[in-house]
């Protein structure tokens, strides 16, 4: 696992947390998992799927009633991400602030991460 012991892998807004809680109460699961897969015109996507089991694996974030599990694939992408729920006039959505991200796709949906030879050496460094 990835992370400084106490501080938690990513962080969540509180209307993050509002909406978790709300689709989490509203579907009966256990949270979100939270991962990214190949995909997209930048190379990687996003991915959020509701939780039936908590796999032991997985890195939980609980907060207000919210709670997110990170997949063990995605941890080192998502190391300081700030999840967001954003509501404009004309759409709705989680947001990801990902200090990890080095390109993104005009859409938003698709990413390209940092080299994970440089991601590793900034975990090091600041002694992850």
């Amino acid at each position: 696992m990835f992370g400084i012991p106490g501080k938690q892998a990513v962080s969540i807004t509180p209307a993050a947390a509002a909406q978790i809680a709300r689709l989490m109460a509203r579907d009966g699961s256990q949270g979100l998992r939270i991962g990214v897969k190949k995909g997209g015109c930048a190379g990687m996507e996003y991915t959020m799927d509701y939780v039936a089991d908590i796999d032991p694996h997985d890195e939980i974030v609980e907060q207000d009633g919210a709670r997110v599990m990170i997949a063990p694939m995605a941890q080192m992408f998502l190391f300081g991400t700030v999840i967001d729920y954003e509501t404009s006039l004309l759409e709705s959505g989680f947001k990801f602030r990902n200090p990890n991200v080095a390109d993104a796709c005009g859409c938003g949906e698709s990413i390209k991460f940092k080299d994970v030879e440089e991601l590793e050496a900034t975990r090091a460094a600041s002694g992850r």
